[in-house]
This record gives structure tokens, C-alpha cells and sequence, in this order.
């Protein structure tokens, strides 16, 4: 049975075709359903598409149905099409920045605004082959396009076809919300879902919310050119983050020249010649600005409408998504959620780590539990924010004592040599001991940086284990060897310190070999005297 449903992406060029190819194709022909899958998947992102094709690999029938674009928010309007973006900016900030290396470039920088997003495009169409309906299908997994709908406890309806299932997951996932502002509708508004469709750079963009993905397209729009200012509610950008963080990506964002409203709302939006008017209200005073366009990153809802989840005995709610235990598993036992759709950890790989253990507990019976997980994530700014683990506020809510010890970048010679000294790895250890317990690293590659501790945090290893790691010199990744450093030298108690004194002294004054003399003079006066006795 062909899929009715017709997809645009914009604009409808050949990397665009190709991408709709892969993750949607219009000529896509449904196939007869099987008489009961082991396990029916609606929705084909990270989530949907890990446990699709895990689960076919270990040999079980599965279905996956996708409405729209497979591949999810990941591929198509997330973490793909953004880095795309965020590495042709920091190719141009690169060469503007190339003077303070002695590297002079004579005449005219210019920023071809179509080009950079056309390289996204072309690179996302690439990248949308492994997410593609056919290289699924030849994994052996039924793919459907249409909408899912759950018909009852252990049925799904899409495209006319009734599917039955032993085990279901929802991993639907999650859309950009909007905000109530007053003629915010009317004068038209970007999201992640729409902002990659450009082909023109907006001269003027606000981007209301100063979370990652605000403060990750607000710099690399702003180093494309365009003039941006960003509204936060809160005191600072990052508002969850670490706050000394925080600080070092504000000041980066004022020096190079972005906008920075902080405590201020839009309160509301006027269309006047030229542009979009944005009246606001900011500790109390009124302001206003015109700009191009808007980019909302306020947040995302989860898509739990028009799956019957009724019809199925799912509970959710409309804020937090599907309600599951810490097996991942719904109110109805059959069926489980992976992903964005119930999860407060909306990440590409948190996504990717329930899907296991979905496949695991669905499957298998498995009793893993999702709040194990050890779960890293990265603002991919310039510089970057990682963070795993604990904050020092979630240790003093639970009432454990920490030790914190900081590595600033410009105390860290490759730091210094590449001109990146803004930043630190900051960790954190439960007191008298050396559990990591959470850290945080500011640096232009901190996502890189920061598996190493979240290795260290799966695998049980402890903050002066990582001491004894031998690093190449010279790195950035020495930071976390030289927090490492710091723990081990508190360990120097005044008491070790008078006992290391007086062994160093013993070994100064030749007391030792003084004393190994002494035993082997006694020893051979010893073997004298025994002889002596017996006549020798």
C-alpha cells in the first residue's frame, strides 16, 4: 500500500530531494503487515530507530512507522543541520581571528550566507542515507509512513492497516514549543524546525531563550553576519549550567559583539515597515528593538497527540510526555517509551542509551533501569559547556559534602598555544575520598573532553586514578590529569608530609646504607665466630 502522505523540506533542491528520498520517499509502498510483530515501533527517531534496529538484529520481527521524516529531530532539524552551521561560523571566525597568530589576510572577508547553509544541506542529504526507509527495510525491519495510532491494548492502526504486537514503544519524541506572546503569530516566528529552510541571512535576529540551542545559533548566526540579540529571563545565558560557566560564554558572547538582554521578556511583537518590532520588558522598563526575524529556544513539548494513547491504557501528560517506571515501561505493561517523549534528558544519546535498554527489558525482561545511566551532555558554543554528573547544588540538596578542584585553561600550556585559555575543567568528589561525583569543562572541544570522565564515573574510577593516566603533552585533556593532581597533593596530610621528611632524611644522612652495613658486619662476625667454634 503506497503512503499518502506527501513531504516537503525546503528549499526543494537536489540535497533537499535526496534527503526526502532517504527519509521519506513519495513512491514509499507500506508492506502487508505480519501477523503479530514481536515489537512495533512508532516513531523513526534516535530513539524509534536504535531499538528498530537492535531489535531486528537479535531476530525479532519488528514495525517501525514514521508520519513525517525518519531520522527524527536529530537528523532533519537538530543536531545534524546545526553543526553544519556552527562549523561554517567558526571557519569565519577563524579567519577574522587569524591576525592574533600573525597570519594577515588582505581585502574583504565575506561570509557567502546561501553557501555555508548549502553545505549543510549537502552534507545532511549524505549523512540521511544511514537513516534511510531502505537501508532499514534491509535490515529486515517492516517500515510504515503514516500515522500511528494505538486501536487498543496491543494494536496499532497507520495508513488503513491494522498492526498487532506482543511489545510496543512510543518514541514520538518532541517539537519547539511557541510562547503567548501578543502578535508573535501574526508577525511569524523561526524554530529549530524552520530556521535551517533559510537560504538569506536575517540582517537583524533575536533569538528569545538563552539556553544551548539559543545561545548555539545566536554565535553562529552572529559569525555569519547577522547582528543578533538575545532575550533571557534569567540573570545569566545557561540558566541550569554551572554558573561560572556560564559567565566565561557571556563575556565571549559581549567581546564578540552579540546583544546580551538579560532579566528581559518580550512582551509584545508589532510588524512595522522593514521589519518585526519587539517590545519588552526588562527589570521593571520598557524597551523595544526592530529586527528581521525571530528564533524561539524556549523549549520543547512532547508528542504524545493523536497516538490513542487512550485507546492503548497509556498515561501522560501533555508537559512531561508518556509516564514510565524505571524500566521505561508505561501503564500498560506491553508497551514502553524510549527517548524525548518521556524522558527530562532531551539528547540525541540519551535517546540512543534508552533504546537499548528498551530492547533489553521489552524484549529479554530485562529490569535495567534508565535512572543508571550516567548521562554527559555539550553546548557546542565557542567555547563549549560539558557537564556530567552532579552540580555542587544537586550534592548540597542531598546533603553530600563535596570537595571541587579547578584547572583553569590558561594554566594549561596547550591552552595557551592555541589561544584558547577562557575555560576550565572543574570536578567535583564526595569529601574524604576521590568518587567523582560530577564535573564540568569550559573549553573549545570540552565535548570531547569531558567521555574521559564519564568513563571514569561508569567504569567506578576514582578522581586520583585518572592521575596515574598518562596524557600526551601537550594537550587540553591535560586539565582533567591536572585535576587529578590537585586531589592527589591534598592527600599530602601535614602528618604524611612529617613522615615523608623525616624518610628523605634518613635517606640524606646515608642512614640506611649506614645501617645495611652495620647488619652485614654483624652477620660476618657472626659466620667468624661460628667457624671459630668448629675448628674451621
Amino acid at each position: 500500500m503506497n503512503c499518502k502522505n506527501t513531504v516537503r523540506v525546503l528549499p526543494e533542491d537536489t540535497y533537499n530531494q535526496t534527503l526526502v528520498g532517504n527519509v521519506h520517499p513519495p513512491s514509499w509502498k507500506n508492506p502487508v503487515p505480519f501477523g503479530r510483530y514481536n515489537l512495533v515501533v512508532i516513531g523513526a527517531g534516535t530513539a524509534g530507530l536504535v531499538t528498530a534496529a537492535g531489535a531486528a538484529g537479535l531476530g525479532a520481527k519488528v514495525a517501525l512507522i514514521e508520519r513525517h521524516l525518519i531520522g527524527g529531530d536529530c537528523l532533519n532539524v537538530g543536531c545534524v543541520p546545526s553543526k553544519g552551521v556552527i562549523r561554517a561560523s567558526r571557519a569565519a571566525h577563524e579567519v577574522r581571528t587569524a591576525g592574533r597568530f600573525g597570519v594577515h589576510i588582505d581585502g574583504e572577508i565575506v561570509v557567502d550566507f546561501a553557501a555555508a547553509m548549502e553545505r549543510m544541506r549537502r552534507l545532511r542529504s549524505r549523512i540521511s542515507l544511514h537513516d534511510s526507509a531502505e537501508r532499514f527495510r534491509s535490515l529486515g525491519v517492516d517500515v510504515y509512513l503514516g500515522d500511528g495510532r494505538f486501536t487498543g491494548v496491543d494494536s496499532v492502526e497507520v495508513a488503513g492497516q491494522t498492526l498487532n504486537f506482543s511489545k510496543a514503544v512510543i518514541a514520538t519524541g518532541a517539537r519547539a514549543i511557541g510562547l503567548p506572546i501578543e502578535g508573535l503569530a501574526e508577525a511569524g516566528y523561526l524554530t529549530n524546525e524552520t530556521v535551517f529552510t533559510l537560504t538569506e541571512r536575517p540582517q537583524r535576529l533575536a533569538v528569545v531563550g538563552g539556553g544551548p540551542l539559543g545561545s548555539e545559533l545566536a554565535q553562529a548566526f552572529h559569525r555569519l553576519g547577522s547582528q543578533v540579540s538575545i532575550f533571557e529571563m534569567s540573570d545569566h545565558l545557561l540558566g541550569r549550567e554551572d554558573s561560572d560557566a556560564a559567565a566565561i560564554l557571556q563575556m565571549a558572547f559581549l567581546r564578540e559583539g552579540i546583544e546580551l538582554l538579560l532579566r528581559a521578556s518580550p512582551k509584545k511583537i508589532e510588524r512595522v515597515d522593514g521589519g518585526k518590532r519587539i517590545i519588552f520588558q526588562q527589570e521593571g522598563k520598557e524597551g523595544s528593538i526592530v529586527v528581521d526575524e525571530i528564533l524561539l529556544g524556549v523549549g520543547r513539548a512532547p508528542n504524545v497527540e493523536g497516538l490513542g494513547l487512550d485507546a492503548a491504557g497509556v498515561e501522560y501528560d501533555k508537559r512531561s510526555g508518556v509516564s514510565v517506571n524505571d524500566h521505561l515501561q508505561t501503564s500498560n505493561p506491553r508497551i514502553y517509551a524510549a527517548g524525548d517523549i518521556c524522558l527530562p534528558y532531551k539528547f540525541t544519546h540519551t535517546a540512543d542509551a534508552t533504546a537499548r535498554i528498551v530492547i533489553q527489558n521489552a524484549l529479554f525482561h530485562g529490569r535495567k533501569k534508565w535512572t543508571s545511566l550516567t548521562i554527559p551532555w555539550s553546548t557546542y558554543t565557542d567555547p563549549e559547556v560539558a557537564h556530567v554528573g552532579m552540580y555542587e547544588r544537586d550534592a548540597k540538596e542531598r546533603g553530600i559534602e563535596v570537595d571541587t578542584f579547578i584547572r583553569p585553561l590558561k594554566e594549561v600550556d596547550r591552552a595557551i598555544l592555541d589561544g584558547q585559555e577562557e575555560g576550565f575543567v572543574k570536578v567535583h568528589v564526595k569529601r574524604g575520598g576521590d568518587k567523582i561525583l560530577g564535573a564540568t569543562i569550559v573549553a573549545s572541544h570540552a565535548g570531547e573532553m569531558i567521555n574521559e570522565i564519564s568513563l571514569a564515573m561508569v567504569g567506578g574510577l576514582g578522581l586520583k586514578t585518572l592521575g596515574n593516566v598518562i596524557h600526551p603533552y601537550p594537550t587540553q585533556a591535560e586539565g582533567v590529569r591536572q585535576t587529578a593532581d590537585m586531589y592527589n597533593r591534598t592527600r599530602l596530610t601535614p602528618f604524611v608530609k612529617k613522615v615523608f621528611a623525616v624518610w628523605l632524611g634518613l635517606v640524606r644522612t646515608d642512614f640506611w646504607g649506614r645501617l645495611r652495613r652495620y647488619r652485614h658486619n654483624v652477620r660476618d662476625g657472626f659466620k667468624r665466630v661460628l667457624g671459630m667454634l668448629k675448628g674451621e
